[in-house]
C-alpha cells in the first residue's frame, strides 16, 4: 500500500489548500460589507490597477484588434467571404466577448497580482500583519477587502477601454492595409454589435477582478519565510490567476454565450 501514499498525500494537501482558498475567500467576500471600510486604501488601489495599468491593457488589446483584423480577413477569403462586414463582425465579437476582457485579466494578473502577492507577502515576513492584529486592525479588513473591491470594479472599465482600442486596432488594418472603405466598416462594426456581447465581456471582467485580486491577496497572506518564499507566493499568484481566469471564462462563454 505504500505506493498510494504519495497520491494519497497531494491529494490531502491538495483538499486542505482548497479548504484553506474557500475560508479565505468568504472572509474576504465578508469583510466587503462590513464598516469601516478604509477609503484611502481603495483609492491607492483603484489607481494602480485602473490608472497605471492602461498602457499594458491598451497596447495588448491595440495589436490584439491589429492581428484579429489580418487573420479574419485572410480566413474568410478561402470561402470568398472577405469583406467590411465579415472583418468587422469577427473583429469586434472577438474583442468585446473574449479578447477584452481574457488579455486585460492575464495582463492585470501579471502586473497586480503578483505585485499584491509579493507586497502581502513581505508584511507576513516582516511581521507587520501581525502588528495590525496587535493594533486592533483586521488584516482582512484593511488589506484583503480594498483590494477585492478595487480589482472587481477597475478591470471592467480597463476592458471597456481596451474594446475601444482593440475594435479602432481592427479599424486601421482594415482601412489602411485591406483598403476597406471607412464607412462601410463603421456601419458594419455597429450592426453586428449588440449591447449584449459588451456587458457581458464586462461581467466576465468583473469575475477575472476577483479571481485575480483573491489569488494574489491569498498567496501573499499565507508566503512562506524569506525572500524565497515571497517569490514562491508571488509566482503562485501569477499562475492559479492564469489557470482560474481562462477556467472561468470558459465556463461563463458556455452558460452565457452558446445559445
Amino acid at each position: 500500500m505504500n505506493f498510494l501514499r504519495i497520491p494519497g498525500r497531494a491529494a490531502l494537501d491538495l483538499l486542505a489548500q482548497f479548504g484553506k482558498l474557500a475560508m479565505f475567500t468568504a472572509s474576504a467576500v465578508f469583510w466587503i460589507f462590513r464598516p469601516p471600510w478604509y477609503g484611502r486604501q481603495f483609492f491607492r488601489q483603484a489607481i494602480d490597477i485602473g490608472y497605471f495599468s492602461l498602457p499594458v491593457v491598451g497596447l495588448t488589446t491595440l495589436f490584439s484588434g491589429m492581428v484579429i483584423a489580418l487573420q479574419s480577413y485572410t480566413g474568410t477569403e478561402r470561402f470568398s467571404a472577405e469583406g467590411e462586414a465579415s472583418v468587422a463582425t469577427v473583429v469586434v465579437l472577438i474583442v468585446t466577448r473574449e479578447l477584452g476582457p481574457v488579455l486585460a485579466g492575464l495582463m492585470v494578473a501579471g502586473r497586480i497580482g503578483a505585485s499584491m502577492a509579493a507586497e502581502i507577502g513581505t508584511m507576513r515576513v516582516t511581521d507587520q500583519i501581525d502588528a495590525l492584529d496587535t493594533l486592533a486592525t483586521r488584516p482582512m479588513q484593511y488589506l484583503i477587502a480594498p483590494r477585492v473591491i478595487a480589482a472587481t470594479i477597475c478591470l471592467p472599465f480597463l476592458v471597456l477601454v481596451g474594446d475601444i482600442i482593440g475594435v479602432f486596432g481592427g479599424y486601421v488594418v482594415a482601412i489602411y492595409q485591406l483598403g476597406f472603405s471607412p464607412a462601410s466598416y463603421l456601419d458594419s462594426t455597429l450592426e453586428y454589435l449588440e449591447p449584449f456581447d459588451v456587458i457581458l465581456g464586462l461581467i466576465k471582467a468583473a469575475v477575472f477582478g476577483f479571481i485575480l485580486s483573491i489569488m494574489g491577496c491569498f498567496h501573499g497572506y499565507y508566503s512562506g519565510r524569506g525572500a524565497e518564499g515571497v517569490g514562491r507566493a508571488t509566482t503562485n499568484a501569477v499562475v492559479y490567476s492564469a489557470i482560474l481566469i481562462l477556467v472561468a471564462d470558459f465556463f461563463i462563454t458556455g452558460l452565457v454565450f452558446v445559445r
